[in-house]
């Protein structure tokens, strides 16, 4: 199958990213995104995909999808699609198909990542994942909090997929433990989620103005990093807050999953504010861990500047599949 077509897909609740993948330096070539909304199914967007890039039929196909796979399939929750394992065999006569969550995904992007494409969080270098043994995580905020692991045993390597978004908020400090009373009055019970993501930073902003007494009209996150930027004092509390939350988090997850070969960042909200990540707290939440302080000092951390991890993920699976890897 040296010259088989491996489709690959990165797909979102607006956007789905297409690309062929192939033994290039970056893994896959013709990427192309198109809108969701354009397309009936994801079976006719794949067919627009490949003749646009003049494609023949796919061997094999590897898409990554926001969501929990059920019975082999995906269903958005923000776009009408369905994605189908069996029917996108029958419809393009591939010998295979494989789902995965969109954080299995940038997992298995990691080998080829991390000796190219992330920026250091703190003092320890990242040791390139090339070893037959070694277990890392990865987390990132987004639209939610995504986390996954990667394993490798004996040079195979294998996903670990989580919900690890969904545990409960634990708070570290007299001033988190406030923010944690404030939240629940709007939730009752208060995930990671509600605090590390796109709609976390505005429940952290809004949280702070409950306590500090300068309650106001909310703010969207873009304006929250942005005032962060400009010097309003709440605006970067609440951003500097934000960022050692998710190292408390990384944190957690290294010790839940024995990820002690590396603990990695992903998602649009830490590239886009890289610098005010890498000047923030994170390490130090990330450390903070009682008896186990000096455990976490010893894994590396690191931000992952690669565009698209997702579809680097997905073209390593679909080699893997073709026999290629």
């Amino acid at each position: 199958m040296a010259d088989a077509v491996l489709l690959i897909g990165d797909i979102g609740g607006t956007n789905a990213r297409f690309a062929l993948a192939d033994g290039s330096p970056l893994g896959y070539s013709h990427e192309l995104t198109l809108q969701c909304a354009d397309f009936n199914t994801p079976e006719v967007a794949i067919e627009h995909y490949l003749n646009a890039v003049g494609a023949a039929q796919p061997e094999v196909i590897c898409l990554a999808a926001a969501g929990p796979i059920v019975d082999n399939s995906i269903k958005f929750t923000n776009n009408h699609w369905l994605l189908a394992g069996t029917s996108l065999k029958v419809t393009f006569h591939a010998g295979e198909v494989r789902l995965l969550n969109d954080f299995e995904a940038v997992a298995y992007s990691l080998p080829a990542v991390s000796g190219t494409a992330t920026e250091q969080l703190g003092e320890l270098p990242l040791a390139s994942l090339t070893s037959s043994r070694f277990t890392a995580c990865v987390m990132g905020p987004g639209t939610g909090l995504g986390a996954a692991g990667l394993v490798a045993r004996a040079g195979q390597t294998s996903a670990l997929v989580t919900e690890a978004g969904h545990v409960g908020f634990a708070p570290e400090s007299e001033l988190q433990t406030q923010l944690l009373q404030a939240l629940r009055q709007r939730y009752g019970r208060v995930s990671d989620e509600r605090v590390v993501s796109g709609m976390g930073i505005e429940n952290i902003y809004w949280g702070l103005g409950e306590i500090n007494g300068t309650a106001t009209a909310p703010v969207s996150a873009a304006d929250i990093f942005e005032k962060a930027r400009s010097g309003d004092e709440q605006a970067a509390q609440a951003v500097d807050l934000f960022f050692e939350i998710l190292g408390q988090i990384a944190g957690n997850l290294v010790l839940s999953l024995g990820a002690f070969d590396g603990a990695y960042i992903a998602g649009g909200i830490a590239q886009r504010h890289a610098d005010l990540l890498l000047s923030s707290h994170f390490r130090r939440g990330f450390e903070n861990k009682g008896r186990h302080s000096q455990l976490l000092k010893a894994v590396p951390s690191a931000l992952i500047t690669h565009a698209q991890p997702g579809l680097a993920g997905a073209a390593s699976v679909a080699r893997r599949l073709a026999g290629q890897e």
